[in-house]
């Protein structure tokens, strides 16, 4: 399975409410939190996104509150991944159970810029910047998370493995 997409580039430490601030917060709805996500920092983000866009940004990326409404806004504005430097422990965890992939690799984030064409072959741990005709290495998810993200996020897991009580 690969990822293609335009990315979208932005610096670091964007913090969950850069990615859907608070006044937003009132829904659970993919489609509606990805009407605003970003908004804060590119007003019309999200009716610029094509599907399957992927974001690219510097460290930390999803640092701040532990809200699980950043991975599904970015999710729901059409979003199909997103790579960073490095990402806060808490946004990590929410993507993959949301299923938004989510890759780490400095030297695609420092050197992909916005509209660069981009895809990722998650089962290789690459990026090939198609635009600069450039590849970077990506750490490749365990093999649990990867199932966790292919089935569309751990509820969704847990109901396919028949995990949940009757």
């Amino acid at each position: 399975m690969y990822i293609k997409g335009k990315a979208w580039k932005f610096g670091k430490n964007i913090n969950t409410d850069e990615i859907i601030a608070a006044r937003y917060l009132n829904t659970f709805n993919e489609k509606e939190l990805g009407s605003h996500c970003m908004k804060d920092i590119d007003r019309d983000f999200s009716k610029n996104i094509a599907a399957g866009d992927i974001i690219v940004a510097g460290t930390n990326f999803g640092c701040g509150s532990s809200r699980e409404h950043a991975p599904l806004a970015i999710k729901g504005c059409g979003i199909s991944c997103v790579i960073a430097e490095s990402f806060a422990r808490i946004f990590y965890r929410n993507a993959i159970n949301i299923g938004l992939p989510i890759f780490t690799s400095r030297e695609a984030a420092r050197h992909i810029k916005t509209k660069d064409i981009v895809e990722i072959n998650p089962g290789k741990g690459e990026i090939r910047n198609l635009t600069q005709q450039k590849k970077y290495k990506t750490e490749r998810l365990p093999d649990f998370m990867q199932a966790i993200v292919n089935c569309g996020g751990l509820l969704k897991w847990i109901k396919r493995k028949g995990l949940t009580q009757r």
